[in-house]
């Protein structure tokens, strides 16, 4: 119960910000417990939260256009269009 608790009140905070603030907040800290898991050590766990901080806000970002949603052609491609 209590690591629920914890884990809403980490998460919460995060219910206002953009897709890129939230994409950045997830990755960053999924990075640093892989890569402190990973290593063994505050090194690893920093790199793996600056490697994965930039991969979530990159991921985030790419959620940002509205009116926009992605579409899959016959050759199996995808691109993004105005939505229909």
């Amino acid at each position: 119960m209590k690591k629920t608790l914890l884990a809403l009140a980490l998460i919460a905070p995060l219910a206002g910000c953009t897709a890129t603030e939230r994409g950045a907040g997830i990755g960053a800290a999924s990075g640093a417990v892989i890569g402190g898991v990973a290593t063994g050590n505050v090194r690893g766990a920093a790199i793996g939260a600056g490697v994965g901080g930039v991969a979530g806000a990159l991921i985030g970002n790419s959620q940002e256009r509205r009116g926009y949603c992605v579409y899959r052609n016959r050759y199996g491609e995808t691109y993004e269009a105005r939505c229909r």
